[in-house]
């Protein structure tokens, strides 16, 4: 289990984080804070592996916290999550190395799309070994992209059904082409390339080319289980 810390200065938005990050799977409040002060003091007993973060807080703000713990040589990964639009807020926290900024208010598929994320970048890294080569680089930040852009909102002319027909089909087989795609659900290949690039541009998918003779390899999209139907 993923061990995670909410740190917000309403006890009732603390509540509310803390029962939405219960309800992903893998995941598990070990605590909740709602100072700096207390924060700190919490982690100095407790272990946990995520900080959801605000920035409002009474005594310091969110930013002073996650900076104190990289000064302190602290490796708990940290999530924003927090009212504040200010731009200069939000390059403050990447530079101080919060993973994502979720901005409230938000849903509760937001929220678990950024932890899915993360419990993604855990297991990528975890798998990686000692050293990386581009392709694993690119996984890194290839999951970190795609937690960091949220649920997928569909174009115009997309459905729904389809898109969670054509997510089925790739997780029940772990890898397919757009001509396997169509086969196993009955689209045209034309419609399942369409919906194959869909989840490709939102991170859902992998693409790798597969070159079985002379002439144009072809597109093959691997599930990487970054999403999961409500």
């Amino acid at each position: 289990m993923i061990e995670v810390l909410v740190v917000d200065d309403d006890p009732r938005v603390a509540r509310i984080n803390a029962a939405y990050t219960e309800r992903v799977p893998g995941f598990c409040v070990a605590g909740t804070a709602h100072t700096t002060g207390e924060a700190l003091a919490w982690l100095e007993e407790h272990h946990a592996d995520l900080v959801l973060l605000d920035h409002y807080l009474p005594d310091e703000n969110g930013l002073r916290l996650l900076r104190r713990l990289r000064e302190s040589g602290s490796r708990t990964d940290v999530i924003m999550v927090t009212a504040d639009r200010d731009v200069a807020t939000v390059e403050a926290a990447m530079r101080y190395g919060a993973l994502h900024y979720l901005v409230k208010p938000f849903s509760y598929s937001g929220l678990r799309a950024k932890l899915e994320g993360y419990a993604v970048l855990r297991r990528t890294l975890a798998d990686g070994g000692l050293e990386a080569g581009q392709e694993q680089v690119d996984r890194i930040f290839g999951v970190l992209g795609s937690a960091a852009a949220g649920p997928t909102v569909l174009p115009k002319g997309h459905s729904e059904q389809t898109v969670r027909l054509v997510r089925q089909v790739l997780r029940d087989t772990g890898q397919l082409s757009a001509s396997g795609t169509a086969d196993l659900t009955g689209l045209s290949r034309q419609t399942a390339q369409r919906y194959l690039k869909l989840l490709e541009r939102a991170g859902q998918v992998g693409l790798t080319l597969r070159y079985t003779g002379p002439g144009r390899p072809e597109h093959v999209y691997t599930w990487t289980g970054t999403d999961k139907d409500e």
